[in-house]
């Protein structure tokens, strides 16, 4: 099994591509989540669209924008909104973590694998095969 995250971009205009994602994939929609974490004292969150294994090949992506939104907690903003309103459409419950940030590992790669290992240490995805 292949589990990849597949990075969008910070979450302003692709936030409208992940969601469609989502949408057109329902079918395949395992989760969606909110990652929150600080950076340099800002309260950011990433959202991810996680799809279901695809059959054949067991390819699983994990579509993220990447610690571009603020935490609703700490500010509310639409685009937050938009992706619960999302989530709710597609009776979905938004999955929130709190996460370290990408800026504290020395490549991107490597924030990835440590969130794939969180994902599979909680069941949320497949543990590796």
């Amino acid at each position: 099994m292949i589990q990849r995250f597949i990075e969008l971009g910070e979450g302003y205009s692709d936030i409208y591509e992940l969601l469609e994602l989502a949408k057109a994939n329902q079918h395949r929609l395992q989760h969606m989540m909110a990652l929150h974490t600080n950076i340099n004292g800002k309260d950011m969150t990433s959202l991810v669209v996680i799809l279901k294994p695809t059959d054949p090949g067991k390819f699983q992506a994990l579509y993220i924008c990447r610690e571009g939104i603020p935490n609703p907690a700490s500010l509310s903003n639409k685009r937050f909104d938009l992706f619960v309103q999302t989530a709710e459409s597609l009776g979905k419950q938004i999955i929130e973590l709190t996460v370290k940030p990408s800026v504290i590992f020395n490549e991107k790669e490597l924030f990835y694998q440590h969130l794939i290992g969180i994902l599979r240490l909680n069941h949320y995805i497949l543990p590796l095969q």
